[in-house]
């Protein structure tokens, strides 16, 4: 009980000043470093290290496995579980690629943080018609183009009780129309971090695991059939290294 206040007092007090003041700086670290023209450092360096400040702040003890699966210079597709907020810190953190995220158009209107990401170019995905959603999968692909790598939640949303979801064809159709690969991504410990609603903080051990890609076979027949499958080998992958309590 004791460790348990000791903890709130030193997030609210300590951490909570320390994460607004660096994201201030992140933020308009990104917008001028990209205004300038240095969007190749500027778009991926400041965030990452503001995620393992973040890390760092909540004190949160991170463990990644698998970074040799994937190659430095190469774009993938990468999907994931999503267990909370406190995703993005682990993933951005500590990676180890050069990512652009698929973002819900509201956090766009985020101060400092949604302009940022327009200017990192993150890609804002507007699901008010099909139309506006297509549009957006064209602008990542053209990001994968340019040699950046996508991350996806393929459950469409955080989980509510920290079990993993139901995935989604949706996720996979870039990674097949371009021919990348998909690289499973196992998350573990966010969910205990931060869960879905709640904006407490608690001090928990936290663990990525990068698994080996998965190249998408092209899909002349039976294209819905080819894709569930290799939405059911993915989730099946990222599944089976999940903790006891997650499954």
């Amino acid at each position: 009980m004791i460790r348990r206040i000791s903890y709130k007092i030193y997030f609210w007090v300590v951490a909570i000043p320390i994460f607004l003041v660096a994201t201030v700086i992140t933020a308009m670290t990104v917008i001028i470093g990209c205004l300038l023209g240095g969007s190749r450092i500027f778009d991926y360096y400041p965030g990452m290290i503001w995620s393992r400040i973040v890390c760092i702040l909540a004190l949160c003890p991170v463990k990644v496995n698998g970074r040799e699966n994937i190659q430095k210079g190469k774009s993938y597709v990468f999907v994931s579980n999503h267990q909370g907020a406190f995703d993005i810190f682990l993933i951005f953190g500590h990676l180890g690629a050069p990512i652009k995220w698929m973002m819900k158009k509201g956090l766009a209107k985020i101060p400092f943080v949604g302009l940022a990401c327009k200017m990192a170019g993150f890609i804002f995905v507007d699901y008010s018609s099909a139309r506006n959603a297509q549009k957006s999968i064209k602008e990542a692909e053209s990001k994968l183009k340019e040699g950046y790598s996508l991350i996806i939640f393929p459950e469409g949303g955080r989980t509510t009780d920290g079990h993993m979801q139901r995935f989604k064809r949706g996720a996979y159709q870039i990674a097949v129309d371009m021919q990348l690969p998909l690289v499973p991504v196992t998350l573990n410990g966010p969910y205990k971090v931060m869960p879905s609603g709640s904006l407490n903080i608690n001090a928990y051990r936290i663990e990525m695991t990068i698994h080996p890609p998965v190249m998408p076979h092209k899909q002349e027949d039976n294209r819905k059939e080819n894709l569930q499958a290799l939405v059911d080998v993915t989730q099946h992958t990222i599944y089976q290294a999940l903790w006891d309590e997650f499954k």
